[in-house]
């Protein structure tokens, strides 16, 4: 099973268009995680990886060779690619990707504190990528209290985003 995608300049453009408030220039997105992470590679040669999770840009690999070393271990599949998850969703959930789809949890993680693979389901890769950059930048904001994540209810009375 193949643990990346790639998908056309249109879609990526269209997809990290809300990540603007991140430092992409200078950098061209190479292929994906099948949960939707972008991995970049540098006008340097130097590789990143865009984690829509954590809503954080890392410089991770000094060059294209040691990229590809440790996305050929299990170890670097399961931290940067989410291969156990990615195949448990396959084989488990019998779930599958169309071309322009990637996984991604409903509800997302941020909201439930859970990577149950039990809440895992195909979407959009456009429409995930760029609601999470959406969101990421709302919680820099401030306007959204990340802390609040038990799915109790509104904070202080009022309804976040997403009404969380």
């Amino acid at each position: 099973m193949e643990l990346t995608k790639t998908f056309t300049e249109e879609q990526y453009a269209a997809a990290l268009a809300s990540w603007s408030w991140l430092d992409l220039h200078g950098k061209t997105p190479r292929f994906t995680s099948l949960f939707g992470d972008v991995f970049l590679e540098a006008e340097d040669g130097t590789w990143w990886q865009l984690n829509t999770f954590e809503g954080e840009l890392f410089q991770e690999w000094p060059d294209t060779a040691t990229l590809a070393a440790v996305l050929n271990t299990e170890d670097g599949q399961d931290q940067f690619l989410l291969g156990g998850l990615a195949m448990a969703a396959f084989h488990r959930r019998r779930l599958r990707l169309g071309g322009d789809d990637i996984y991604a949890w409903a509800p997302p993680p941020i909201v439930t504190d859970s990577f149950s693979v039990d809440e895992i389901a195909v979407f959009g890769f456009v429409a995930v990528v760029s609601t999470a950059g959406q969101f990421h930048q709302q919680i820099r904001a401030g306007a959204w209290d990340h802390g609040h994540r038990d799915g109790s209810g509104p904070v202080d009375g009022e309804a976040g985003p997403y009404g969380v």
